[in-house]
């Protein structure tokens, strides 16, 4: 029998009322109360506690604070990763960033899904879909990326968009919901 961490990592509906599930959240939330309590000149110190968190990231991963998520260890950015202010992560699925990117102030990547439905909602069962932007893109500040989205490699997304479908590579995305307005060519 599956457990509910184990569902909700396969993208099962699952109980988020779990007490283990609870418990994991409570712990993270810890953390990134430590992890926003640290100086801002401990460039060192952030950083390792931002490799203990997160599932994957290097010595150049840059995130400003405050910095919010719900687990950390899904989450996996690559090479010189930059967030601004107030990034907001609920990975109950993975996140995955690529090399380069860039993240504005006040950004936020959903992962967890609920149901319209008041009644299913209240049950407190959900399910997560992955979220993942490609290599060399910015994200505006005060985007919103919902659950389920792909942004493409070389992507720049304008600030204050919903992205609620996929973006292709090489494109600059904006509104509510956003929309492709510009295909653009990459100086490689």
């Amino acid at each position: 029998m599956m457990t509910e961490y184990k569902k909700m990592l396969a993208g099962e509906i699952y109980a988020a009322d779990d007490a283990y599930l609870i418990n994991i959240l409570n712990e993270v939330k810890d953390k990134c109360w430590k992890y926003n309590q640290l100086r801002p000149t401990l460039l060192k110190e952030r950083n390792a506690f931002l490799q203990d968190l997160l599932g994957k990231c290097d010595d150049d991963t840059f995130i400003n604070q405050p910095f919010y998520c719900d687990y950390g260890k899904h989450i996996y950015v690559g090479k010189r990763f930059f967030a601004n202010f107030g990034l907001t992560i609920l990975d109950e699925a993975p996140v995955r960033i690529g090399d380069d990117c860039f993240i504005g102030p006040n950004v936020g990547i959903y992962t967890a899904c609920h149901s319209t439905d008041p009644v299913e909602r209240n049950s407190r069962r959900e399910w997560a879909r992955p979220v993942t932007i490609g290599n060399n893109c910015w994200i505006g500040g005060g985007v919103v990326i919902l659950p389920g989205v792909t942004i493409g490699d070389n992507c720049t997304i304008g600030a204050g968009s919903v992205v609620a479908k996929d973006i292709p590579d090489n494109c600059i995305a904006v509104g509510n919901p956003a929309k492709v307005v510009k295909k653009v060519k990459t100086s490689d």
